[in-house]
Order: C-alpha cells, then structure tokens, then sequence
C-alpha cells in the first residue's frame, strides 16, 4: 500500500498549478482550509458575520498575493497568517485603534514574577485527553475564550489551537518570541483557572490564600 502523500507537498503542488493559472487549484486549496480559518476568525471575533467577511478576505488576499508565496513556511500557516492579520483589522476598526495596533502592544517579556497565580488549583476528575473530546468542554472552552482579552486570545488560538510554533505565532502577529511566550502563558493561566472551577474535583480544590495571613 503506498505511503499518503504529506499534507505540506499536496499543498504545494496545487499551489503551483494555481500559481500556473489553474484556477481549479486554488478552489481545491480553498476548500480544504475554508472551514479551519473560518474557525479561527470565529474564534478571534465572536460574530459570525466578521469571521465570514474575514475568511473571504483571506482568500481573496491570498489569491492575489499568491505568485508572492515561496513555500518558506507551509500553505495553512501562510493562510493562517492572512487571516489574523484581517481578524486584528476588524478588532483594530471595532475598538477605534488608529495608529496602536494590538500586535504592537508589548507586555513586559521578563515579567513572570508578576503574572498571578491561579485562584483555585485542583486536580480535574478526568484525564485532559478525555475531556478535549467533550462536548462540554469545548462549550466551557469557548466561553474562557470569550473572557480573553483579543491580545492573549490570538496567541493562544494559533499556537495551542492550530499548532504554529512560537515563533510562526510571532511572526503572524508581529511580536517577538518572548512577548509571545509571556502572552501564552498568561493566556494558559487564565483559561486553566477558569476551566478548573468548572471541572476540577471540588474534594481537592485549594482555597486561594488569605491575603491578611502572614
């Protein structure tokens, strides 16, 4: 039985037959991302409408850019990339932002100290493995996304969602390495706090510490 072919170099040959004009090609690579970057726009803007245009957009720009692509990094992260820059235009236009965009905005990149630790810390009743395939825990898992700020909430989405490494997360956003780092990992926090007092096993929860104990 031969081997399938990688998804990168069944990627790359229809790229080059679109490149080569054939729009049949693009319509295929289309179709195959079509639905992950709609997820992603989704996931980033909350409203259907925006993640739809965003996902229009994407494709449109990566058509007319598409003779650009070189292959460096793979087609999906390429389009990936595209869309969050469209989905930060959409925040950036919602939230007035004319000259600071949310990609620029640093945090301080040495700062660990000074993120919070978790509230509530308790061992879930069941395997992480077997909660991602929940129902459930999806529908809590957007919610905590939902209480992200847009910032912490793309980092997460494209490197523990999608799958880039740190730095295609950061070169999609504009951020260097370590802001990216900082900015996943309060993002991690937040959303293992949050989750935790949902699914965490109430027998084993720790109380937060008292502020006046010494």
């Amino acid at each position: 039985m031969a081997n399938p072919i990688p998804a990168e170099t069944a990627d790359m040959a229809l790229v080059r037959q679109a490149q080569a004009g054939d729009l049949d090609a693009f319509e295929a690579l289309a179709n195959r991302y079509e639905q992950r970057i709609y997820s992603l726009a989704l996931r980033m803007l909350r409203q259907e409408q925006d993640a739809e245009d965003v996902t229009q957009q994407t494709f449109l720009s990566a058509l007319e850019h598409l003779n650009g692509f070189r292959g460096e990094a793979g087609f999906a992260t390429w389009l990936l990339r595209i869309a969050t820059h469209a989905a930060l235009k959409v925040i950036r236009k919602r939230k007035g932002l004319d000259t600071v965009s949310l990609e620029e905005a640093t945090e301080p990149a040495g700062d660990y100290d000074k993120i919070p630790h978790p509230e509530y810390i308790a061992d879930w009743r069941q395997s992480p493995e077997r909660l991602v395939r929940s129902n459930e825990v999806r529908r809590l898992l957007d919610d905590a996304l939902d209480q992200l700020d847009e910032k912490h909430r793309a980092v997460f989405l494209l490197r523990d969602v999608e799958g880039l490494s740190v730095k295609e997360t950061a070169d999609a956003l504009g951020l260097s390495e370590a802001n990216t780092k900082v900015r996943l990992l309060r993002a991690r926090l937040q959303l293992r706090e949050q989750l935790t007092r949902a699914l965490g096993d109430p027998d084993r929860r720790l109380a937060p510490p008292s502020h006046d104990a010494h």
